[in-house]
């Protein structure tokens, strides 16, 4: 036997018996399979090989308390994830807590591992159950949950932004049902492309609902619709970042992302949800039919009280027209005698004027007469002319001039000396 290596007086150990001599403590302490519940930090799945490497670990307060690396071999990862699909719905995956069977196991190649034989689903499904309701205390406790139902959907939502895949079936569904409606309504659809299930679609849908929000004058609600199938990938939608996204998004969301087997949480916070993208699209075209009938009822309605008010103003005018004609006959009546009393009272007021103008101009005659020089000339007077001109004042004659003075019978010429 050959001597140990020494250094500074303390034995050196190869790393291969330090690691076989801790898996033998292994084999010895931890030779029986354990239930651990642990939470799926990365899935670590090698699709060529069928093999998985999950790491798992655990949290408190959103720090990692304990990590440790799994092996599930190809044969028992496909058993177990079938079997998860078919309980939970959902595929194993990265942050998802599981309850796994498994041994402790040390190996001097690979370290220390939990060989998972089993994944118990239905304490996956619990916790898929527990943290929703989690979700949903904790959107009611912010007084979110409901803000989105609040909205209001206009009378006519034509202006749509879809988030959706362009290459769905639902997306198809959604546009085929909303073009060819049977009374031709005319919507204007803009797609927003997004990954729709598993964990990618918590980056994708938040980042569409973002770049819709910039734009929202533009539209009149969102759309988030989806194909058929089954509910695999569907937990995404009980995350709380993306229901918080939905409940407060500034526009009316309503979603179709076809599952009829549980209803998510961002169902619940929507302002409208529907099982399929076709009942999504009879939704908004019986909104349109709604606000058709409406005007039609109006319109009828309008018709109705018009012509109920013609007739009753028809009666009413004929009423004032009677009352009208009794009123003109009293009038002309009363007016006609107005008329021969006033034109009796004109006649006798104009004899009067006449009268009293004709009292006026003899009067003014008798005065012309007796002022006429004729008659002046018979009351004795006589009249000096000068140049056929009446002579007023004895400095307008000068001696030497001739001058007449007019009596009523005849003429004297005299010359002033």
């Amino acid at each position: 036997m050959s001597q140990r290596e020494t250094f500074q007086d303390r034995p050196v150990y190869a790393l291969s018996e330090i690691t076989k001599s801790i898996e033998s403590v292994f084999k010895k302490n931890y030779n029986r399979a354990y239930y651990i519940k642990a939470e799926i930090l990365k899935l670590n799945y090698y699709p060529h090989s069928g093999h998985c490497y999950p790491e798992l670990v655990e949290k408190e307060h959103g720090k990692i308390k304990a990590q440790l690396r799994g092996v599930i071999w190809s044969t028992q990862f496909r058993n177990i994830n079938e079997r998860f699909v078919a309980i939970t719905g959902e595929p194993l995956k990265e942050d998802i807590s599981i309850l796994c069977l498994a041994t402790i196991e040390f190996s001097a190649q690979h370290g220390l591992n939990l060989q998972i034989q089993d994944i118990e689903p239905t304490y996956t499904l619990g916790e898929m159950v527990r943290n929703k309701r989690e979700v949903i205390e904790k959107l009611k406790k912010e007084q979110i949950f409901l803000q989105n139902k609040q909205k209001k959907l206009p009378l006519v939502p034509k202006k749509i932004a879809i988030i959706s895949v362009e290459t769905s079936k639902g997306y198809s569904d959604f546009m085929i049902t909303l073009k060819q409606n049977n009374w031709h309504y005319q919507f204007q659809t803009t797609l927003f492309p997004s990954i729709l299930q598993g964990e990618k679609a918590l980056i994708s849908m938040p980042y569409q609902l973002s770049q819709i929000a910039k734009r929202q004058q533009e539209f009149d609600c969102v759309v988030i619709v989806r194909g058929g199938g089954g509910d695999v990938g569907m937990s995404c939608y009980d995350d709380y970042e993306l229901a918080a996204a939905v409940a407060t998004f500034p526009l009316p969301v309503l979603t179709g992302i076809g599952h009829s087997t549980n209803e998510t949480v961002t169902d619940m916070v929507a302002f409208a949800n529907k099982i399929t993208p076709t009942e999504v699209a009879y939704f908004l075209i019986q909104q349109f039919q709604n606000f058709s009938v409406q005007i039609e009822n109006y319109r009828d309605k309008l018709a109705k009280q018009v012509k109920e008010l013609l007739q009753e103003q028809d009666i009413y005018f004929s009423k004032i027209h009677q009352q009208l004609m009794l009123l003109i006959g009293k009038y002309n009546h009363q007016k006609e005698k107005e008329i021969q009393n006033l034109s009796q009272r004109f006649q006798s007021a104009a004899v009067q004027f006449l009268l009293k103008q004709q009292n006026a101009l003899h009067q003014s005659q008798t005065k012309i007469e007796l002022l006429h020089p004729e008659n002046i000339l018979k009351r004795g007077y006589s009249i000096t002319m000068k140049d056929g001109r009446p002579v007023r004042n004895a400095k307008e004659i000068t001696q030497g001039e001739i001058i007449r003075t007019k009596l009523l019978y005849g003429e004297i010429e005299s010359k002033v000396c």
